[in-house]
């Protein structure tokens, strides 16, 4: 069953280009992750928040990148990271078209 990690943590910027051009070798990186299906990136300046939505193949495959990921960001001064781990019910999913 496909898995679904949401993470956000405080991120004073840079926004934008910028964030683009400075997290490209970590989005490359990520990229290659074992079981995940795909990733889109946020980010919000009013709240001073950045993040990802992932899914993942397995809950395995999202706790695995969980944990390599908070000590990425840790080592990055990153600490207060939020994240939850949702199941996805692939049928409703389907009717509203997500991209499983």
């Amino acid at each position: 069953m496909p898995v679904l990690l949401q993470i956000d943590f405080p991120y004073p910027g840079p926004w934008g280009a910028k964030m683009t051009a400075d997290f490209r070798h970590m989005a490359e990186n990520i990229s290659v992750e074992p079981g995940l299906k795909w990733k889109i990136w946020t980010e919000s300046r009013e709240l001073g928040e950045a993040g990802g939505i992932y899914l993942f193949e397995t809950l395995d495959a999202a706790e695995m990148y969980l944990e390599k990921h908070r000590e990425r960001l840790a080592a990055e001064g990153f600490v207060k990271i939020n994240a939850k781990l949702f199941e996805v019910n692939v049928e409703l999913s389907a009717l509203d078209r997500a991209p499983l």
